[in-house]
């Protein structure tokens, strides 16, 4: 249910006719011509001061209304544009299509009290349909019908302007009906919290601008809802949006635009009704039911007075007290109404008033701190004052009550105390960046990590692989043939010395046979080294070498070592030996002294060897013993090296059965 004929109600019906000449009591103050003046929006400052305009006459009042100082302007000020506090207690008042600037500290000296600000002396900017003040940024926004937003330094100088219709990227941001006749028809909010600015169009679209620069941070639409919109600023994360045509209230998040929820309330009086919003981030609205709406940042709604009273109306937007918690709400008593409803219009016709109640009320707690019904002791003082000489309504006197705390026992605090207290209440938002079905993002996040793991592990291991010195110049599939090469040489390797010592261990074999185990198990060993290094990719670290080792005896059996010409020293097996076989190798062994054969020499495999040329097997030595004539032997081991260049472990095993074969005969 919306609203909107109704009948005025001016509290000035019910106070005294004005006085006809101004008093001559204050020194410098020209006197007035007998006129009737009346007041336009008040300014509440926080030394408890209160300044309005009438006229071409500026007025500073005292708390209890009595007149401080008065200026007089060369134009006349707006009465529906209240003045604004800017820095260093200056204040900016709009006055026939102009800014001007009036500095309280130079009145009643040689200095200039009053300068223009905005526009020219010859000529009007156009229509200035409100404008705000960010004393923390250092700008004065000022909106014209149809040029646009305009950003000032408090210098004067021109920073920054902005139109509804913007274009980025090549699409159209703003205006999204039609950019014939758009422009921004509400005054401009500033939010002191968010440092951002906030302004809506004649054809219902909500602009985010930052301070600074003419960035639009989101527009939302609210068409819908309606196309004249009333904004105020929460300072606790949220913009409260009243649309009077359908009566509703809208709360807005600052920070994406969205519409957090909507509420519906009575009646307004009129189309621009400004609501009032606490630190508590409670935002109060009165409506011509008589009821005083108040809702908190989550939506919930509390009505005062409980009990409806029908002949009263709630006509002028509440008042914020000197603490920030409470507010002064007037509520008219009338001798009647008669609500019509038309269409989705609500029409209402009051009757004569009879009286108002003036009332201090806390909307979060319900606490009533003081009410009053005019005339009362404390209106009745207001009225004895230099305000008896000036055409009063209700807001006037609201603005004088909150600026003498009158029954407030809640301790006042400036601008920047109840800024920093609304600021406190917002909570962090946590905002998802994905939308969609969940499982589905999860899995498709553990996929995606799962191959960037894969690839960095592969990455890693290339540029390793290609890095090392020993491979730069080499063809990676001779490396990994002469790899597989060397794991087939290994197999053969160990079958051999397995059948080996097991034949040892069943029986006793000779002694060459021994001595070629011996360099069996060297090969061997040069060929684990070499692959150690392929697999390291170049690293050709040797572990520690061992002692060598000296042939242990139990009686029951017997250890065989061996030690090359680098004191590599390798241990073969273990064998159960008897008394005799002790005596023939002891024999043996001294035999082989007093020929005066060293041991048998076991060079080591070079590292190298893998990178440089084929596998050879390593020449052994025979001890002087053997039965075989030395020609003999030098032809086989002529024929054990050619057949080794091309089977070198089947020539091998072969050759220790040739040599074997030898040595029993």
């Amino acid at each position: 249910m919306s609203l909107q004929i109704h009948v005025a109600l001016m509290l000035s019906l019910l106070l005294p006719s004005p006085f006809l000449a101004y008093p001559q009591t204050l020194s410098g103050q020209e006197s007035f011509k007998k006129a009737a003046y009346r007041l336009s929006k008040p300014l509440i400052s926080d030394d408890g001061k209160v300044y309005v305009c009438s006229e071409k006459n500026f007025f500073a009042f005292e708390s209890n209304g009595s007149v401080v100082w008065t200026l007089s302007l060369n134009y006349k000020c707006s009465p529906s544009i209240a003045p604004v506090l800017g820095e260093s207690r200056k204040i900016y008042v709009v006055a026939e299509d102009r800014v001007l600037k009036i500095n309280p500290l130079n009145v009643g000296s040689f200095e200039k009290a009053v300068e223009l600000f905005f526009g020219t002396e010859s000529e009007r900017p156009g229509e200035i349909i409100g404008l705000a003040v960010s004393i923390s940024s250092s700008y004065v926004f000022i909106n014209v019908k149809y040029r646009g937003l305009f950003a000032y330094r408090l210098q004067g100088k021109l920073h920054w302007s902005a139109g509804p219709a913007i274009y980025q990227h090549g699409y159209r941001q703003g205006c999204r009906k039609n950019t014939t006749g758009c422009y921004f028809s509400s005054v401009p909010v500033f939010d002191h919290c968010e440092a951002s600015l906030y302004i809506s169009t004649n054809q219902g679209e909500i602009y985010a601008l930052s301070t600074r620069s003419p960035h639009f941070k989101w527009i939302q639409d609210c068409s819908s809802f309606g196309n004249t919109l009333t904004m105020t600023a929460g300072n606790n994360g949220m913009l409260y949006v009243t649309v009077a045509a359908k009566a509703l209230v809208l709360a807005v998040d600052v920070s994406r635009g969205n519409i957090l929820w909507q509420k519906s309330f009575g009646s307004l009086s009129t189309a621009d009704y400004a609501p009032a919003v606490d630190s508590n981030g409670w935002i109060s609205i009165g409506s011509l039911d008589g009821y005083l709406y108040s809702f908190s940042p989550k939506g919930v709604v509390k009505k005062f007075p409980k009990v409806l009273n029908m002949d009263s109306v709630i006509q002028v937007s509440p008042v914020l007290d000197c603490s920030g918690y409470a507010i002064y709400v007037s509520q008219t008593e009338i001798e009647g109404k008669i609500t019509r409803i038309i269409g989705d219009y609500s029409y209402i016709s009051a009757m004569k008033p009879k009286g108002v109640i003036f009332t201090l009320i806390n909307p979060a707690t319900g606490t009533i701190f003081w009410s009053e019904q005019y005339p009362g002791q404390v209106s009745s003082e207001f009225l004895r004052s230099d305000l008896q000489y000036f055409l009063l309504d209700e807001s006037v006197l609201l603005a004088f009550f909150a600026a003498s705390s009158i029954g407030n026992p809640l301790p006042c605090r400036g601008s920047r105390q109840k800024y920093a207290l609304s600021c406190s209440q917002i909570t962090p938002k946590n905002f998802s960046i994905y939308t969609g079905n969940k499982k589905t993002i999860l899995l498709f996040l553990i996929f995606e990590s799962t191959v960037l793991l894969v690839l960095v592990v592969l990455v890693r291991f290339c540029c390793m692989f290609w890095k090392k010195k020993k491979l730069q110049n080499q063809d990676l599939g001779k490396f990994l043939e002469k790899r597989r090469s060397l794991r087939l040489q290994k197999k053969a390797f160990d079958r051999s010395i397995t059948e080996l010592q097991q034949k040892a261990a069943e029986e006793a074999i000779a002694n060459e046979v021994l001595e070629k185990l011996g360099d069996l198990v060297k090969e061997r060993e040069g060929i684990q080294r070499k692959l150690s290094t392929s697999y390291s990719l170049g690293r050709d670290e040797v572990g520690s070498r061992s002692n060598s080792l000296l042939p242990l005896s139990d009686r029951k059996t017997r250890s065989f070592s061996f030690q090359g010409a680098k004191k590599e020293s390798v241990t073969l097996f273990h064998t159960v030996s008897a008394t005799s076989s002790e005596t023939s190798w002891s024999n043996r062994d001294s035999e082989e002294t007093d020929n005066g054969k060293s041991p048998t020499e076991i060079f080591s495999c070079s590292d190298n060897e893998i990178y440089q040329e084929e596998f050879q097997p390593s020449t052994l030595s025979w001890f002087a013993s053997s039965s075989k004539p030395v020609d003999e032997i030098e032809e086989m081991k002529l024929r054990d090296q050619k057949e080794s260049i091309d089977h070198p472990l089947q020539n091998r095993s072969t050759s220790i059965r040739k040599r074997t074969s030898y040595s029993s005969s």
